[in-house]
């Protein structure tokens, strides 16, 4: 039971002050300012090329920002970007975690469980028996399915259906499933809410809240956020944070993990560079036209102040700087 209960999901508090990245043809985002308690439903909305995958990207340490301050799980961004990456985890990020259309459902779960199992895994269970193994990877495998709501009996050839047959929420569930098989403290998915029904974005947004209060954090792209969650809007391409939770009242940050400043990952020095972090995306000589911002107060009030404009180009420039998950 103790060791059951280590293992158990617990969200990460996840803090921004004046966030912003930019990329060599303008910001992807900025002045991203609010706080998310660990377990909270975060919704980043906002029209597409808005610089809302950046945004996820960045706060799940795949991209590197330019200004401003935050925080996952008390680590740092963007000098513990390595340390958050093993602490959160991707769902569907199109062009940086996808479904292999040509691989069935059982073998995207049993290829994930490998992975884990062989780069994740604990010494003592590498030195259990082959059968243990398996057994603990189909321990892990009906976990994650059973908390994404995969059926897979009712899928059209059961674990054996290609991905390209599945329907676009079933891919979804799929997704969050691999992504919740190593129990992140952090799951970030975007694109939630693209081609679904009305009824199948109803079941989507269930599967998060599900997910969140389970006391995994999330975070969720999408072009309209839900009622109750924590909303992040980028509108015009200027990042226009609003604290706005069910009652409305700013969340708390919370404390979490650290990586030890003697260790191997330690990344302390401003001078040490992560050879898995991207390349930085400033250039100098850009700039944009002035827009409008806005920034969240701790009553929920949006003030409004003028800013460079965060341009659909930068947002995809910023987003080509990076090629993992």
């Amino acid at each position: 039971m103790g060791a059951e209960a280590e293992e158990r999901p617990h969200g990460a508090a996840v803090v921004a002050d004046g966030f912003g990245l930019k990329g060599p043809r303008g910001w992807a985002f900025r002045e991203v300012s609010f706080r998310a308690e660990p377990g909270a439903l975060v919704a980043i909305e906002g029209p597409s090329g808005s610089g809302r995958t950046c945004l996820l990207l960045a706060l799940t340490g795949r991209m590197r920002a330019k200004e401003g301050t935050a925080e996952v799980g008390g680590l740092a961004l963007p000098r513990k970007m390595a340390a958050v990456r093993r602490i959160s985890a991707l769902g569907q990020v199109p062009g940086v975690s996808e479904l292999d259309s040509a691989f069935t459902v059982a073998e995207h779960l049993n290829e994930r469980a490998l992975l884990q199992r062989r780069y994740d895994g604990s010494v003592r269970t590498l030195l259990r028996r082959p059968s243990e193994r398996r057994a603990i990877s189909r321990a892990r495998i009906d976990e994650a399915v059973a908390a994404a709501g995969l059926d897979l009996a009712a899928l059209p050839k059961g674990g054996r259906t290609s991905v390209r047959d599945l329907e676009r929420l079933e891919a979804l569930r799929l997704s969050i499933a691999l992504a919740l098989m190593s129990r992140p403290r952090l799951l970030a998915v975007d694109d939630t809410d693209l081609k679904l029904s009305d009824t199948d974005r109803a079941e989507a947004w269930a599967l998060l809240r599900a997910v969140a209060d389970s006391g995994t954090t999330v975070l969720a792209v999408c072009s309209e956020a839900p009622e109750g969650a924590l909303r992040i809007t980028t509108l015009d391409g200027a990042a226009e944070p609003k604290a706005s939770g069910a009652d409305g009242s700013a969340a708390v940050e919370g404390v979490g993990e650290t990586v030890p400043e003697d260790s191997p990952d330690s990344e302390d020095s401003p001078d040490r560079k992560d050879p898995e972090d991207p390349e930085d995306p400033e250039d100098p000589k850009s700039s944009g036209p002035v827009t409008t911002r806005a920034t969240s107060t701790a009553d929920g009030d949006v003030t409004e102040d003028s800013t460079e404009d965060t341009t659909e180009e930068g947002a995809a420039d910023a987003l080509a700087e990076t090629g993992r998950a």
